[in-house]
């Protein structure tokens, strides 16, 4: 797809510099849905081409709506016109699996792996566990339509399972299946820049920032029943929490 075949063109004599004219041709280009959503925009090589700029100035104008969230950058891949958003919402204990099918989407999971072993200390202390209390640990890639989503990773008390492989791609299905579903939970959000790792998981480059969600489920008699730590994209997902006056 060429910008420029629509008309639109830079000025070399608007005293707004080149950057920013670039950026709203294809900041319009988007809103107007010439670039369709998930779609990827020329390479760097191909603005400064036809427009006629520095390689540059294209990475100014492009850093910009990164920034703005119109872009994100896939690692290897190019940089790519963001789809819709996914609202997490605060104010309902719902699974990975259930937010992105009640938004008309596909989840999936890759698994990483699937341990059963004794609680560990800080595991113990958010769970309210005695020591040597078995636990399964689950860690997983979570997709929506085939695109990385979040990365998982959570300790269930093996009280709450008959076994490792009831689980399948929704947790919370299988804990509902046996009863032990939470009712309550308390959750952290905060947010953080990626490192290399799970910068890697994700598809995007080492530093772009996301959320990071720790949850304390618990069950109706009080007991804990999940312990999960989630790393979300933040160039996908929006926090949204209801508030009330007291």
């Amino acid at each position: 797809m060429r910008l420029s075949e629509s008309g639109a063109a830079l000025r070399r004599d608007d005293p707004q510099p080149l950057y920013l004219q670039l950026q709203q041709l294809i900041r319009s280009a988007i809103q107007e849905s010439r670039i369709e959503k998930d779609s990827a925009i020329p390479t760097e090589r191909n603005l400064s081409a036809q427009f006629d700029v520095s390689r540059i100035t294209v990475r100014k104008a492009v850093d910009g709506l990164v920034d703005e969230g119109l872009l994100t950058r896939r690692r290897g891949a190019g940089t790519f016109v963001l789809g819709q958003r996914v609202e997490k919402v605060f104010s309902k204990l719902s699974s990975f699996s259930e937010d992105m099918i009640s938004r008309g989407r596909t989840p999936h999971s890759i698994w990483v792996s699937r341990t059963i072993g004794a609680v560990t200390p800080e595991e113990a202390l958010s769970l309210g566990l005695s020591p040597g209390t078995m636990v399964y640990r689950f860690q997983r890639i979570r997709l929506a339509d085939g695109q990385p989503m979040a990365t998982e990773r959570a300790t269930i008390p093996a009280y709450c399972l008959p076994s490792i492989e009831v689980v399948g791609d929704s947790l919370y299905e299988a804990l509902s299946q046996t009863g032990h579903r939470p009712v309550r939970a308390l959750q952290r959000l905060r947010a953080i820049s990626f490192g290399k790792a799970q910068a890697d998981a994700l598809g995007v480059t080492a530093g772009s920032p996301g959320l990071f969600i720790e949850r304390i489920g618990f069950l109706a008699d009080g007991r804990a029943a999940e312990l999960t730590h989630c790393h979300y994209r933040g160039d996908s997902y929006d926090v949204v929490a209801e508030l009330h006056d007291i």
